[in-house]
């Protein structure tokens, strides 16, 4: 399969690629990621889950909390994450979700099945792409402990998510894989695709900037813009 890394601009900008995929016979017919928000839902899964969890006030308190012990840290260069976001998000989740039960998160997850607003252009394009015979992953930053639940209404072949760590049935607070965003979320999905391949085609759907490296490396990237 042929990649490209080129300046994306919000539309579908490349062609169909077909150099050096082998037999016909053995390509599947495509596969398309989607991020997941601001691509499929509007806002951010993560806050509203934490609210569900500790209650919505706590959370954005948190949040503006996490947001100063980062910039702290990272103006000494000690900083937990693998960028300032990245460093944020991670002193986010240890102070909030460090000794909930996953029974508690999964029943905060089932709650927030009712709270987020679907992008209905992009759920329109994931369910197109299901009509017309490709596989469907979601590429996310978001958590494997609430994702499965937002996604059950729809037709999805695989997740990848951020992965929580769990210690006798209770969230540690610690990631247990990467941060799938940025660079992260690119080589995920690039092993996705090496392991699951070859295909057709390969689609991608995100916003800029976080998704710009994973649209970098599919056939046919879109930037969704939310207004």
């Amino acid at each position: 399969m042929q990649t490209s890394a080129i300046p994306i601009p919000d539309v579908i900008v490349s062609s169909p690629s077909t150099g050096g995929i082998g037999p016909l016979a053995s390509i599947a017919p495509g596969v398309a990621f989607f991020d997941f928000d601001g691509t499929l839902i509007h806002g951010d899964s993560l806050l509203m889950f934490i609210g569900e969890v500790i209650g919505r006030n706590r959370a954005r308190l948190a949040f503006l909390d996490a947001l100063r012990s980062g910039l702290h840290r990272h103006a000494r260069g000690r900083g937990p994450g693998v960028d300032f976001p990245g460093s944020v998000k991670t002193i986010l989740l240890r102070r909030t979700l460090r000794g909930v039960p996953v029974a508690d998160a999964l029943a905060a997850a089932e709650r927030l099945v009712h709270r987020i607003r679907w992008h209905a252009p992009l759920v329109e394009t994931l369910k197109m792409h299901r009509r017309e015979g490709r596989r469907v992953v979601v590429a996310t930053g978001a958590l494997d402990v609430y994702m499965p639940a937002l996604l059950r209404g729809l037709d999805v072949d695989d997740l990848l998510a951020t992965g929580m760590e769990v210690e006798d049935g209770t969230l540690t607070g610690r990631l247990c894989t990467g941060n799938c965003v940025r660079l992260d979320k690119q080589e995920r999905v690039r092993g996705w695709i090496a392991a699951n391949g070859p295909f057709g085609e390969t689609w991608g759907y995100g916003n800029r900037p976080s998704d710009l490296p994973m649209l970098s490396i599919v056939d046919r990237p879109t930037v969704v813009k939310i207004r």
